[in-house]
């Protein structure tokens, strides 16, 4: 509870001069970035988490293991997250992910130049530490929360540490995805780019912590991807390259473009509305001239997994994706009904989504 809330003279805005209380929207608008910034990182790593399950079931059904492999399949499944950056934004997404992923504290490790200072995380079985080549080397997937002065520095100590197939997750605004494939040697990167309209609405709850904010249904359909709502509106390049990095994973784990699909189905469109149960036809399902084009397609081997896709093309590129995704209205409800359920709150519909692979018809 907070305690000052109704008394606006110990309000922050209440010693602020009346002529300069103009940009007091800034304030608000800081605080919808970060909000933002932390519903798109839990929600990529709720589906990639979900993604390597899927990859390990796939595994397992076609080569099963012996009982001596279950700890280190266990060890596989898990997603292995690192932070680079101790500050504000790195912090809260850390509190973030633990809370809402959830991500055990053994799977996420922080790196900073004063870890000191992250006593909380640490308490709370998090390891800090100011080792970032060693970061990088262990996780499968890495927010870069540092400063733009910082990054080049940082490239510079971890890009020969980069692993292909892990993800750079960068929210360093200032540094563009073609100036992030240069310094880091690397093309594994998600950058999402936010925009800001004048007249924002003020919704972001300015007296809630950031986990808490991130439970309220008004503040979640308005950090949909799809949702203009408060103000900040989400570049859907970055969807586009969340549906690629999930294709480089499976190419990574040798998979073969026809179960890749299938994967891709399960990961993205496995949420429905109710009258898709009716209606299955009309459902929207991946098909491969939906991710690469149709030269490329009469030349694929079926039995071969996809080609390795260079994700910062993916962002500032049309795609075969491009242009099923920006007509096709029903796939952009589905997903963004997965985005509603992977936070568990329902759409704003009446209708609620039916998980069709849990269906008695199926």
């Amino acid at each position: 509870m907070d305690m000052l809330e109704n008394l606006e003279s110990l309000q922050f805005a209440s010693e602020i001069p009346e002529e300069d209380r103009f940009w007091l929207y800034l304030q608000g608008r800081s605080r919808g970035l970060m909000i933002e910034a932390c519903a798109h990182a839990t929600f990529f790593c709720k589906v990639f988490y979900n993604l390597r399950e899927l990859l390990q079931k796939n595994q397992n059904s076609s080569s099963p293991s012996t009982k001596s492999g279950d700890v280190d399949m266990d060890d596989n499944r898990n997603l292995k997250v690192g932070i680079i950056g101790g500050g504000r934004l790195g912090k809260q997404l850390a509190r973030t992910l633990l809370q809402l992923v959830p991500i055990p504290a053994a799977s996420l490790r922080i790196s900073t130049r004063r870890p000191e200072v992250l006593g909380e995380q640490c308490k709370l079985g998090v390891q800090c530490f100011y080792h970032n080549s060693g970061l990088v080397g262990w996780a499968n997937v890495i927010f870069l929360c540092c400063l733009p002065s910082q990054l080049p520095h940082i490239c510079i100590q971890i890009q020969t540490s980069l692993e292909k197939a892990c993800i750079v997750f960068s929210f360093v605004a200032a540094i563009p995805i073609p100036r992030l494939k240069l310094l880091l040697n690397h093309t594994n990167i998600l950058r999402p780019q936010y925009h800001c309209v004048e007249d924002f609405e003020k919704i972001w709850g300015a007296n809630k912590e950031i986990t808490a904010a991130l439970q309220d249904p008004v503040i979640l359909r308005a950090t949909c991807p799809y949702s203009p709502d408060g103000g900040i509106i989400l570049n859907i390049k970055w969807l586009e390259g969340l549906i690629y990095a999930a294709l480089n994973m499976c190419t990574e784990s040798n998979v073969d473009c026809r179960q890749a699909l299938q994967l891709l189905n399960q990961l993205f469109l496995s949420v429905h509305f109710k009258d898709c149960m009716k209606h299955e036809e009309s459902c929207p399902e991946f098909q491969l001239p939906h991710v690469i084009s149709k030269s490329y397609v009469k030349n694929l081997l079926h039995r071969r997994p996809f080609p390795w896709f260079d994700l910062t093309a993916v962002q500032l590129r049309e795609t075969p994706f491009s242009q099923y995704h920006s007509t096709n209205t029903v796939l952009q409800d589905h997903l963004t009904y997965l985005y509603y359920d992977s936070f568990g709150i329902a759409p704003k519909k009446e209708e609620e989504p039916v998980d069709l692979l849990d269906s008695p018809s199926q």
